[in-house]
C-alpha cells in the first residue's frame, strides 16, 4: 500500500513537472510570435498626423484582440477621457458577447477610445495601439485568441482619419517595421454597442487572472516604458466615469 502511494505521488509530480514545462514552452512561443504583446515594437510616429481643423473630444474605435487588454492600454494613456470595450463591424442584433464568440457576425471585440485632441493626436494614438497594444501582423488572432473577432482592425470616423490610419500603415510597412507585413483592417464605423457591464475595467479588476497576468499586464507595463511621456498611472475606468 505504501509502496503504492509512493509510486503514485511520484508519478503526480512527474506529470505536474511535465505541464509545467509544457506552459512554459507555450508562454515562450507566444512571447517569440507575439512581439507587441511581450516586449513591445519601437516603432516610429507618424508621419501624416495633422489634426488642427478639429476642436472638442474625438473618438476613434480600435480593434486588436480582446478588448481586455487594448481597454487597459488605453485608460492609461494621457489625454484619453473614455476607453470602453464593445463590439464594432456588425449589426446592433448581434452586439453580444455570446453572438460575437461564434465568430460568425461581422463584429470584432473593440475599444471605443475617447481623446483630446490638443493633449495627445490620433497619430500617437495609433501609435500606442500598433507597438504595444497588439500585434498588427497576426491575421485573425491574437496570442492565444483565434477568429475574425479578434482581428486587428481600425474603425474610422472621417475621411481623415482614415487618411491618417492608411498612410501610416503604409509607412510602416515600406520602413521594414515589422518582420511580416500589417493586416489591420481599415473601415467605416457603422455603429459601435458597449459590451456587457462585466466586461468594463475588467483587466483593472482581477490583475491576478493568468489570462491577465501573461497577456495585458505587460501591455501596460510596455506602455509605461515606451511611452512614458503619455503614461498615465492612474486608469480612467468605465465604472468611475458612470457613478
Amino acid at each position: 500500500m505504501g509502496n503504492r502511494l509512493s509510486a503514485a505521488l511520484v508519478a503526480g509530480a512527474r506529470w505536474a513537472v511535465m505541464a509545467a514545462l509544457v506552459l512554459l514552452l507555450v508562454g515562450a512561443f507566444w512571447r517569440v510570435s507575439g512581439q507587441a504583446a511581450d516586449s513591445g515594437a519601437v516603432i516610429p510616429p507618424p508621419a501624416l498626423d495633422d489634426q488642427t481643423a478639429v476642436s472638442g473630444p474625438q473618438t476613434i474605435v480600435l480593434a486588436g484582440g480582446c478588448f481586455w487588454g487594448v481597454q487597459l492600454v488605453f485608460q492609461h494613456v494621457q489625454g484619453v477621457s473614455r476607453a470602453v470595450s464593445g463590439y464594432a463591424g456588425g449589426t446592433r442584433q448581434t452586439a453580444s458577447y455570446e453572438a460575437v464568440s461564434s465568430g460568425l457576425t461581422g463584429h470584432a471585440e473593440s475599444v471605443e477610445v475617447t481623446f483630446d485632441p490638443h493633449q495627445i493626436s490620433l497619430g500617437r494614438i495609433l501609435q500606442i495601439y500598433f507597438s504595444v497594444a497588439h500585434d498588427p501582423t497576426e491575421l485573425n488572432y491574437q496570442g492565444p485568441d483565434s477568429g475574425t473577432q479578434y482581428r486587428s482592425a481600425i474603425f474610422y470616423g472621417d475621411e481623415q482619419q482614415k487618411k491618417i490610419a492608411e498612410t501610416y500603415i503604409a509607412q510602416l510597412d515600406k520602413a521594414g517595421v515589422f518582420d511580416r507585413p500589417i493586416v489591420t483592417q481599415v473601415a467605416p464605423l457603422k455603429g459601435f454597442y458597449p459590451a456587457e457591464a462585466y466586461h468594463q475595467d475588467y483587466a483593472t479588476i482581477h490583475p491576478s487572472s493568468p489570462y491577465i497576468a501573461f497577456n495585458d499586464l505587460p501591455k501596460a507595463e510596455n506602455l509605461k516604458r515606451l511611452f512614458a511621456d503619455l503614461y498615465r498611472d492612474k486608469p480612467v475606468l468605465v465604472s468611475a466615469l458612470s457613478n
